[in-house]
């Protein structure tokens, strides 16, 4: 009996020193992990959607839309009043 509460035992020890290297080791490397994800999602979006989804920074627009009415103009705004 003694026997097998100390492979028992000794499997807990195992177990438990496991996740708690698993847990260290996810710990020190979180930065690279999640950069490896973001970068396989990308990955995938760009695949899936071509053209959509553009992985450099988008340019500023040289120019921009229309001026929205004011209030006081009687546009959208002022039929609430």
């Amino acid at each position: 009996m003694q026997k097998i509460v100390n492979i028992v035992a000794l499997a807990s020890g195992v177990v438990s020193i496991a996740v708690v290297g698993s847990g260290l080791f996810i710990y020190v490397n979180r930065d690279k992990l999640v950069n490896n994800v973001k970068s396989q999602v990308m990955e995938a979006v760009s695949g899936s959607l071509p053209g959509l989804v553009d992985t450099k920074m988008p340019s500023l627009p040289q120019a921009t839309g229309p001026v929205m009415p004011s209030p006081d103009a009687g546009g959208a705004f002022g039929k609430f009043r």
